[in-house]
């Protein structure tokens, strides 16, 4: 089965306020989806109504075609999620932990070793999978609590901003984590728009509980970027100005300009053909090129004037 997540209609009040209105979203297919917007847009509402732990006022909400608020157990049964700040027990190891959840969620018995050591794997814990979770840093606790998400085998992961509060390495560490999970359907809010370029393939955008965009990342950036679209080039060595030049001398190329000693942030006529070949002309130039990649800054763009034209 491939795993999707459908809003239809999806709407919840509190009171006289609208928290979300109306949302209308599909995501299908093994990919991560980042979701985006200011606090109080409705990103976390979204996905608590999607894991059944609020009831919609109206619409739907579905997880692998089921409607959680008529089978919460079916919905569930692929699905997993880790929402807002949840914490582990200090005096559990996480075997222990995980051993718990995953009888809470079902996994039969003979099944639980396997899939807590393939979790504890995925999260790279297993030195510490007996250690008590109460003497571990704060990006360590997180990386326990995104194995929990993964003892059920789950086709859809639901990630409200799981990289909170973590310093740059646990950040980090999320991160590659997450960018793991590439067989799985993965819905991850996010303030930081870096991150979600980084992580994600797809972005949908929300303010004020209503669905501004969805779409892919270059689309949405190409769309609001004007005639550019903007990479990073980055070099095993300190860049040299033959290099610029050689770069900046390629058709459609509109800027370049030098981000730090290794990294080049390149201009360039927008769209997927144009970036691809600009990717091609580079790396036959044996330049010392070693990374190519989108810049936040053009989501960003985007984000800025979508968000501004809902106020």
């Amino acid at each position: 089965m491939t795993p999707s997540l459908e809003a239809t209609g999806l709407t919840k009040k509190f009171g006289q306020f609208t928290a979300l209105s109306q949302l209308n979203l599909k995501l299908n297919g093994a990919k991560c989806v980042g979701f985006l917007g200011p606090n109080g847009a409705g990103k976390t509402t979204t996905m608590k109504l999607f894991t059944g732990l609020i009831r919609a006022t109206s619409g739907s909400a579905l997880v692998d075609g089921v409607d959680v608020s008529k089978d919460k157990k079916a919905a569930l049964a692929t699905c997993s999620s880790l929402i807002e700040t949840p914490e582990i027990y200090p005096s559990l190891t996480p075997r222990e932990a995980l051993t718990m959840l995953a009888e809470i969620r079902g996994v039969a018995p003979e099944e639980r070793t396997k899939r807590i050591d393939e979790a504890l794997a995925r999260v790279k814990m297993q030195e510490w999978e007996d250690k008590k979770v109460g003497s571990f840093s704060k990006g360590m606790k997180q990386r326990v609590n995104v194995a929990s998400t993964l003892v059920n085998d789950p086709d859809v992961v639901i990630l409200d901003e799981p990289t909170t509060g973590l310093d740059p390495r646990g950040m980090s560490e999320v991160r590659d984590i997450v960018k793991s999970l590439d067989d799985r359907l993965v819905f991850m809010s996010s303030h930081l728009l870096a991150e979600v370029t980084e992580v994600c393939q797809e972005v949908a955008v929300v303010d004020h509980g209503k669905l501004l965009i969805y779409d892919t990342i270059s689309n949405v950036t190409d769309r609001f970027s004007g005639s550019k679209g903007i990479v990073e080039v980055g070099f095993s060595t300190d860049v040299e100005d033959s290099a610029r030049n050689k770069i900046a001398a390629l058709p459609g190329v509109q800027s370049v300009e030098k981000s730090n000693a290794r990294q080049l942030t390149v201009r360039f006529t927008a769209g997927n053909e144009a970036q691809a070949k600009l990717f091609e002309q580079i790396g036959t130039m044996k330049i010392g090129a070693m990374s190519f990649k989108e810049t936040s800054s053009g989501l960003e763009d985007a984000y800025l004037k979508l968000v501004k034209e809902t106020l």
